[in-house]
């Protein structure tokens, strides 16, 4: 009887099922299709000479692109992006990775409490904590420069490492390091020679999310950066709002090459991590 109901509702069920299929794959479809129309009128309009109601542009030139080349001085900005993101990045894992690894290794009073103020500036907008912050930067003469576009950004940044590499670490059989102090390896050779390698995985993962996250970090940025030390976005932000009259080929033209800076990392992120399987890799490698 049971497998004569099962017949039955099995094409009900499959009835049913189909237009909520048809309706993601709709609703996927439509959003795609309104982001690349999004992103393809931006790269077009910034080549355009002149575009007013039509379908296309009336004409096609790189002149926008070199005056916004020079105007905005996009080489130089850059430079100063790659700095800002790499620095990040290097100081976040040297400070990350160790501080992960006492919170995974060692419980001691108030432990919790650490973890939750880790997660704040994961957690709370930016803005939010990024005034009083800028206001501390200005008040040591930090903020205007590259270091305090640096220092900001570690703020979130060096917490995102830790609650990223915690977990991972935890997974490591303890066993592993203990046949390692047995062998006579002191802690800093344990750490580089039995723990980094079995870590790489997630220092990439980290590394590769916090990159893509500093490049796109807007609020922090924008509050302490000065003349020279302005990343992408804030420039970009700066070519919408500054005085004057701009053609609008020129900021599609910076919004084009943000564009292609995010798509170049996401690239790269999607290549060599899968956050979402770092814990589950851990885990298969020890059952191996």
């Amino acid at each position: 009887m049971s497998d004569e109901l099962a017949i039955v509702t099995s094409p009900r069920r499959k009835i049913i099922a189909r237009p909520v299929v048809w309706l993601i794959w709709g609703t996927l479809v439509f959003f795609f299709i309104n982001l690349a129309g999004v992103v393809f009128s931006v790269l077009v309009d910034s080549f355009s000479k002149q575009w007013f109601g039509t379908w296309w542009p009336d004409g096609l030139t790189t002149e926008y692109w070199a005056s916004a080349w020079h105007d905005f001085d996009i080489g130089q900005v850059l430079i100063v992006t790659i700095q800002v993101s790499l620095s990040v990045v290097v100081i976040s894992a040297l400070v990350g990775v160790p501080a992960a690894y006492v919170l995974a290794r060692r419980n001691f009073p108030l432990k919790r409490l650490v973890m939750l103020i880790f997660l704040l500036p994961v957690m709370v907008p930016p803005i939010a904590y990024g005034i009083p912050l800028a206001t501390v930067l200005y008040k040591f003469q930090l903020a205007n420069s590259l270091t305090g576009v640096i220092l900001v950004n570690l703020v979130p940044a060096i917490p995102f490492v830790i609650l990223t590499m915690t977990p991972f670490i935890e997974q490591i059989d303890p066993k592993v390091e203990s046949a390692a102090r047995m062998s006579g390896a002191s802690t800093l050779r344990m750490f580089l020679h039995v723990l980094a390698p079995l870590l790489v995985p997630g220092i990439l993962a980290a590394s590769v999310l916090v990159l893509v996250r500093t490049v796109g970090m807007f609020e922090l940025t924008y509050l302490v950066a000065g003349t020279d030390s302005q990343t992408l976005v804030v420039k970009l932000f700066n070519s919408m709002n500054a005085a004057g009259i701009r053609p609008p080929q020129q900021t599609d033209a910076m919004a084009a090459v943000y564009m292609g800076t995010m798509l170049v990392l996401l690239v790269i992120a999607l290549r060599f991590v899968n956050p979402t399987q770092l814990v589950t890799r851990v885990a298969e490698d020890r059952e191996k």
